[in-house]
């Protein structure tokens, strides 16, 4: 399982792009930063998007991603969950905001496909099985369990406190890391807990859930708040815990 890390934060900077990762160079997970981080003859390689939830900073590179892609033989398809995909269908490709792709060039070729999913029932995509499974965000937010050949690993999406994560994790077939949310420093626990984040705190009592001795990849952090995150989460001195690094391409 080969995954690029497109965008790995939870805001845009010059230095910091929004959540995006590339599995085997043909499926992205979230569209923060899709038509950002590559050429436009490797977009054209990506056939699927699976979409962890409707929030800009996971969505908000789609509309270019499919105009860039535009005139492909195939459809690219969608995967979300169905509060997600009535988001982005009511409030993106609307014709108001961006042209609706899923009646482009016609009804009966389109540029776009959503295909609906349903928690916990697993799919397979070009011999990757994707779980989804629901996190605990503002709005519907799925976390994905990824398998290949064996060996998988659990991407948490956005996420608070959380409890089925950690089941799925804890009972996952060959896991390799863990992939969790880390928005906000210590001092913004506040804001952390309303919108449901993490903050370095509260993502060190939610691994102590994990009974399994893998790495963890912390990701999402806010571009004014990485300094001081990066000081809190090294002053726990866990040797399991990581950052997710943008431009890196991770092996499993």
């Amino acid at each position: 399982m080969r995954i690029e890390v497109l965008g790995s934060y939870g805001g845009e900077s010059v230095k910091c792009r929004m959540t995006c990762l590339l599995i085997n160079d043909t499926i992205a997970l979230d569209a923060g930063s899709l038509s950002q981080a590559l050429p436009i003859e490797r977009q054209r390689r990506v056939e699927t998007v699976l979409l962890t939830h409707s929030h800009m900073d996971h969505t908000s590179s789609l509309p270019f991603f499919v105009e860039n892609v535009y005139g492909k033989t195939k459809s690219i398809d969608v995967h979300a969950s169905s509060p997600t995909i009535y988001s982005i269908r009511k409030h993106l490709f609307n014709n108001a905001s961006w042209p609706d792709f899923t009646r482009l060039p016609n009804n009966l070729l389109p540029s776009i496909l959503f295909r609906e999913l349903e928690d916990e029932v697993p799919i397979v995509l070009e011999g990757v099985t994707f779980t989804p499974f629901f996190v605990d965000h503002l709005v519907p937010t799925f976390g994905y369990l990824i398998e290949q050949d064996g060996v998988s690993v659990v991407w948490s999406s956005d996420t608070g406190p959380t409890v089925r994560l950690w089941e799925i994790a804890n009972a996952a077939p060959g896991l390799k890391a863990v992939f969790l949310d880390t928005s906000f420093d210590n001092s913004m626990q506040r804001i952390a807990d309303l919108s449901l984040h993490l903050t370095p705190r509260t993502m060190a009592q939610e691994i102590q859930k994990l009974m399994l001795e893998v790495p963890i990849y912390l990701h999402h952090l806010k571009p004014p708040c990485i300094e001081r995150v990066v000081h809190e989460v090294r002053a726990l001195k866990n040797p399991r815990v990581g950052f997710l690094e943008q431009g890196r391409v991770y092996e499993f």
